[in-house]
């Protein structure tokens, strides 16, 4: 008879594995005391499919309350480095794109705060950054300048022990794991959206959980997105308060409050069945996504309104709160989506009753490691506008390759 665990994988020493939750056993077979009888039942030590009703009954309120911390603080530290951003505070990666002291500086502190609120766990983080550059002779000066701006913000945050160089160092290449399947994996982006940070606009700190290989709880950190709607599909013309927190745990819904720390309140995904009623969110970048693909969507559609492009997973916090209701996104030929980039947003929309699938309408398979593996895009929408959307984009990506 074999016994089925339903959130337990099993495999190991015997023991209960605090952050994974799941037991462990020496062996894969019971045997009666009687000699040379066949085992009275089994064990199967291949770890069960995750199931989203087994996530639901799990609770990640410690892991959650951990998150919302670290992101915040996070939060601080890039405001402050955006408000007084100079030239030298820019890299060139291996491909180009900049990177500040706040990417750096975000994740050390994030990793360091789950380390610290979360410290009878294993600890593994899927992340973007790691110190390479920063252990090079000419990235010392830089190396402390982040150094000098982590202690501050752990200090702040009431953390009074101060980071060496090397503690920061560590802390930032705590995110070179490789993810997948198994056990949980924390994935974060420490700046989504960096040419918007340079550029004053919109950008998050994005910070989601694995746990089996799927996403169960997401926090965005968006300290330039208006705390009231982005309807006007014009955000630089928003006036208003700004700085807002979205966070989501599985089975639990999605809530926004703001990065001050008022009270947070419930948000839902936009209830639009017209498409020439919705508007639709797109790459502020057109090197980022294609837009001559989604206009063509929209013009299917029949949507009226034009794109409102912003920069980084805001997005997903944007239409989790109803402000539009799709979100599409093409990558041009040969990029491949890190998980780091969807992770946390796609569950701050599905909890608040969106669905987020890839262009052939399948969902995101965060299980594989630090990449999405998808069919040509990603497109998010709520339930009911999904078929009419999927089958929009399904005509225009034929038509588009006709005509190549």
């Amino acid at each position: 008879m074999a016994i089925a665990l339903s959130s337990a994988a099993l495999s190991g020493k015997g023991t209960i594995n605090p952050l994974t939750r799941v037991l462990h056993f020496d062996h894969n077979c019971y045997y009666s005391s009687t000699p040379k009888l066949k085992p009275i039942f089994s064990l199967s030590l291949k770890r069960p499919r995750f199931s989203s009703r087994a996530a639901a009954t799990m609770s990640y309120d410690k892991e959650l309350a951990a998150a919302k911390k670290a992101c915040s603080l996070a939060a601080r530290l890039c405001q402050k480095v955006q408000k007084a951003l100079l030239q030298s505070d820019v890299h060139a990666k291996s491909d180009k794109s900049p990177v500040t002291v706040a990417d750096y500086g975000s994740q050390a502190v994030v990793s360091f705060v789950l380390q610290k609120e979360l410290s009878s766990s294993p600890f593994s983080l899927v992340a973007e950054e790691d110190s390479g550059d920063l252990r090079k002779e000419d990235g010392q000066e830089t190396l402390q300048r982040i150094t000098k701006l982590v202690n501050e913000t752990l200090a702040n945050g009431g953390t009074a022990s101060p980071l060496s160089d090397q503690d920061v160092l560590a802390a930032i290449d705590s995110g070179k794991s490789e993810g997948g399947s198994l056990g949980q994996h924390w994935v974060l982006d420490p700046i989504d959206g960096t040419k918007g940070f340079l550029r004053g606009d919109q950008y998050a700190i994005a910070l989601g959980l694995l746990d089996e290989g799927k996403v169960v709880l997401g926090v965005l950190a968006c300290p330039n997105l208006p705390l009231q709607s982005l309807a006007c599909h014009d955000q630089h013309t928003i006036q208003g308060k700004a700085g807002c927190l979205f966070f989501a745990q599985v089975g639990t819904g999605t809530y926004m409050q703001s990065l001050d720390g008022s009270e947070p309140r419930k948000v839902n995904v936009s209830s639009t069945e017209n498409p020439e009623e919705a508007s639709f969110f797109e790459s502020y970048e057109a090197a980022h996504s294609m837009h001559d693909l989604t206009s063509l969507i929209a013009k299917k559609l029949g949507v009226k309104a034009p794109p409102v492009r912003i920069d980084s997973q805001a997005k997903y916090g944007a239409l989790s709160r109803g402000d539009g209701a799709i979100y599409m996104r093409f990558p041009h030929r040969g990029y491949r989506e890190k998980i780091w980039d969807h992770a946390a947003g796609s569950v701050v929309v599905t909890e608040a009753g969106g669905v987020v699938t890839d262009a052939a309408g399948k969902p995101l398979d965060f299980s594989r490691g630090r990449y999405l593996d998808l069919d040509t895009g990603i497109i998010v929408t709520n339930q009911k506008l999904m078929p009419t959307l999927l089958n929009a984009v399904q005509e225009s990506l034929k038509e588009k390759a006709s005509s190549l």
